[in-house]
Order: structure tokens, then sequence, then C-alpha cells
């Protein structure tokens, strides 16, 4: 339960790395973390002791944090992602500003 808790720690302060340069790091962090976690849940099983129960309601807590965290990580990764594809639409307008044009029986020369 020690580790788990160690793993998740880690976890909170990979996600509350903002720099986009640094972002691919951070999300093998991330994915090599919750493997670890996976294993190690594996090996979590009842019977418990009593110290282990009190440590085990700090980790419900700090589970909470850690997806609350992830989650707010990814929503900014899909953030970045919708809004460059947006400036990529935006320069595709740009670029050709005819490309959309609505041709329902006007003239519209292909020659350019």
């Amino acid at each position: 339960m020690n580790r788990w808790q160690d793993i998740s720690k880690e976890l909170l302060l990979a996600t509350a790395q903002l720099e986009e340069d640094k972002r691919d790091a951070v999300i093998e962090t991330v994915e090599r973390l919750l493997n670890e976690r996976d294993v190690l849940q594996k090996e979590i099983l009842p019977p418990f002791t009593s110290e282990e129960e009190a440590v085990g309601r700090g980790l419900v807590d700090l589970e909470k944090q850690v997806l609350q965290s992830l989650s707010l990580y990814s929503k900014r990764i899909r953030a970045d992602i919708s809004a460059t594809q947006s400036k990529k639409e935006h320069m595709k307008n740009y670029v050709n500003p005819y490309g959309k044009v609505a041709r329902d029986g006007t003239f519209y020369d292909t020659k350019q």
C-alpha cells in the first residue's frame, strides 16, 4: 500500500507539469506509473490490518485527487489538439479561400 501511495503522489506531480515541450515525457511517465499501479492492485488482497485500513482510507482521498488530475490533464491535451486542428483549418481557408464556397448553380472558375 505504501508503494501505491508513492506512485499516486508521483502521478500527481507528473500531471502538474504544464510545459508542452515535456508533454511526451510526462505521458510516458504516466503510462508507466499506471501500469505499475495495475500490477500492485492485484497484490492488494484482504484481510487488512487496522493500520492498512487507515492507510487505505487515506488512499481513497488521494485516488480522487489522482483521477481529477488525470482527467484535467487529458482535457488540456484534447483542447490543445482541437486548437491545433482549428489552426490548420484556418490556414487552409487562408490559402484557399474559395475551397468551401457553395456551388449551387453559380459559376465557379476552376482555373486559378
